[in-house]
């Protein structure tokens, strides 16, 4: 197995490693983590590959994503919730106003970039 091929492989599997840790934790994301386990992936193993964008949880996000450049509404009011719940949380442990304030501005413009993209065909296997 050449090097790049390597280097590429452990790229996949060190973000699908994160990916399913983004599934246990809340305030670490889980689609973002999957898409690039699928871009090395696709450099370094067919097999790997093809089980990821076919497996029935995590396929239809990467599909959506890679077909479309598109994210369902569900995924939408989720992703934007668990980042209010986030920054609600900080309040509530006392992090400084300063702490809050780049956290807030750095999930507002998250949620920004998620609430412009395309919601996809309203079929959402297509």
């Amino acid at each position: 197995m050449g090097l790049i091929r390597l280097f590429w492989l452990a790229f996949g599997g060190v973000f699908f490693a994160l990916a399913v840790v983004g599934i246990l934790l809340p305030l670490v994301p889980t689609t973002p983590f999957l898409l690039l386990a699928c871009y090395g992936f696709a450099r370094s193993s067919d097999r790997l590959h093809h089980w990821l964008v076919t497996h029935p949880r995590f396929g239809p996000l990467i599909r959506h994503w890679r077909d479309h450049g598109a994210i369902r509404p569900r995924v939408k009011i989720g992703a934007v919730l668990v980042m209010l719940a986030a920054l609600l949380l900080s309040v509530l442990i006392g992090l400084s106003w300063r702490l809050i304030g780049v956290q807030a501005l750095c999930m507002g413009a998250a949620a920004c970039f998620i609430l412009t993209r395309p919601h996809g065909p309203a079929d959402p296997e297509s």
